[in-house]
């Protein structure tokens, strides 16, 4: 669908909706800070639950391996609810489900904060999850609509930016405040940041929903699918039969959801969206990549601790870099694709990535991790030149109109390849024995799926060489 043609759809014509090339400043400024803001909480809120693990058996008295199911419930909830949520915006206006979702993460904030019990604390992280997805899904979606075309680049590397910035201080930010205070501070400091972002999102653009209902039995299905995926693949390796059996579940949930959703004009899986090509590359490139980075943040510990002999604070030391390259890297990405090709950007992020993982796995290191930290840098500045430019294509070949579902999918994408990635590792650790052999060996399969995200990207160069050119377009649009 030609651009000119979106630009004239009641969505972004509506009297109180966003200029049809994004909002005036300041409001802008204030719209893009508030999405931004709400982003961060969520990601941080993922990043330093995992330090508090610890305490909270302690003071709850209750096993350690329970309560893995603090992160498990907030990381489920997540995966389930992208693409719904995404749908959501879409029927009731993308600010209107966005500010709920901000609602509900900080009001399970504090429901979390007043846990007497474990059970009550992973059901509120459950909650909590509920409330990200809308945020992740919608935040992204929302940016489409904050900033004119020239400008969104940018505005997804300084948001890729500030979600790598949370990412390496959530645990340092976590480890302070159990430091001086009980563990329900940290998500009890969620509360008043979700409460300025509630009233910094009313400068967000009212973009008018569609009004087209979900279907309660694609929702259900949908559920269904992602909950058994996720949990069949974290325990197919320890209990085969138990896991097949939530895999085969996953498989008929999937194929019932396909069936219901496949001929609708807006799906809740966006089929649609799929069918576009570039989107479609854009998407197996983002759960390629994403795969390779989660077995590389799984291996890398194991790597440096047990096979290199380094304390736990050293190795944590030696995996900053990363995310800090990451940061750096985004807001240039961002810059760059506003002007150049996405396909080359991307592909020359996966390639970077590829390098540095493929040197971590093959590097003569012994008992000498120093040269570590140089791949580190490669990994995250080829990561962070990966992702704005991907995400950037994934938002711009869609319509308007079909930007919630386009931000569920990205969400979506990104939990899949970091399931995949997790379960690798499981994989390779329960064949492999040896202090390094299934960490370099999970390095070198990183390297490789990175590398072919990267190849996939280049897919979506014109066979001509020139940049390609990014249209808002899908079928039956």
């Amino acid at each position: 669908m030609p651009r000119s043609t979106i630009a004239r759809t009641p969505e972004t014509m509506h009297p109180k909706g966003p200029h049809p090339d994004g909002l005036p400043m300041p409001r802008r400024a204030v719209a893009g800070a508030s999405v931004i803001a709400a982003i961060v909480l969520v990601v941080l809120d993922g990043a330093i639950a995992n330090i508090a693990l610890p305490t909270v058996a302690g003071t709850l008295g209750v096993p350690p391996a329970d309560t893995v199911w603090i992160i498990t419930a907030y990381q489920l909830a997540l995966v389930i609810a992208l693409l719904p949520v995404g749908a959501l915006g879409e029927s009731l206006g993308h600010r209107r489900v966005f500010t709920g979702g901000v609602l509900l993460f900080t009001a399970a904030s504090a429901g979390c904060a007043l846990a007497p019990t474990l059970p009550w604390l992973i059901a509120a992280r459950f909650v909590q999850g509920l409330g990200g997805a809308a945020v992740m899904a919608l935040g992204v979606a929302l940016l489409r609509f904050v900033y004119p075309q020239r400008l969104l680049g940018a505005a997804i590397g300084w948001n890729a930016l500030a979600i790598a910035l949370a990412s390496a201080a959530g645990p340092t930010i976590g480890s302070g405040i159990l430091a001086v205070a009980p563990w329900p501070v940290l998500f009890a400091v969620n509360i008043p940041v979700g409460l300025v972002v509630l009233a910094t999102a009313r400068a967000l653009p009212a973009v008018a929903g569609t009004k087209r209902r979900l279907d309660p039995a694609s929702v259900a299905l949908n559920a269904g699918f992602f909950a058994a995926l996720v949990m069949g693949a974290e325990t197919v390796a320890a209990q085969p039969l138990r896991g097949g059996a939530l895999l085969l579940a996953a498989a008929l949930c999937l194929a019932g959801l396909v069936r219901r959703e496949k001929d609708r004009e807006a799906p809740l899986v966006p089929f649609d969206l799929l069918r576009v090509r570039s989107f479609r590359l854009s998407v197996v490139a983002s759960v390629l990549c994403f795969t390779g980075q989660m077995a590389a943040a799984v291996a890398l510990p194991f790597y440096l601790q047990h096979g290199l002999g380094q304390d736990i604070v050293t190795a944590g030391l030696f995996l900053v870099p990363w995310p800090l390259a990451t940061a750096v890297a985004a807001p240039i990405a961002g810059r760059l694709s506003d002007r150049v090709g996405t396909g080359w950007l991307c592909a020359l992020g996966g390639l970077l990535l590829a390098a540095g993982l493929a040197l971590a796995a093959v590097w003569p290191l012994g008992q000498d991790a120093r040269p570590l930290l140089a791949f580190m840098v490669m990994c995250g500045f080829g990561f962070g030149l990966f992702q704005t430019p991907n995400n950037r294509n994934m938002l711009l070949t869609v319509p308007k109109t079909r930007s919630g579902a386009a931000g569920g999918m990205q969400g979506t994408a990104r939990l899949v390849g970091q399931t995949a990635g997790a379960v690798l590792m499981t994989v390779l650790f329960s064949l492999l024995s040896g202090p390094e052999a299934a960490p370099r060996l999970g390095l070198a399969v990183a390297a490789a799926l990175t590398l072919a995200g990267g190849l996939t990207s280049l897919l979506r160069v014109p066979a001509s060489g020139a940049a390609e050119t990014v249209e808002a377009s899908a079928p039956g649009r």
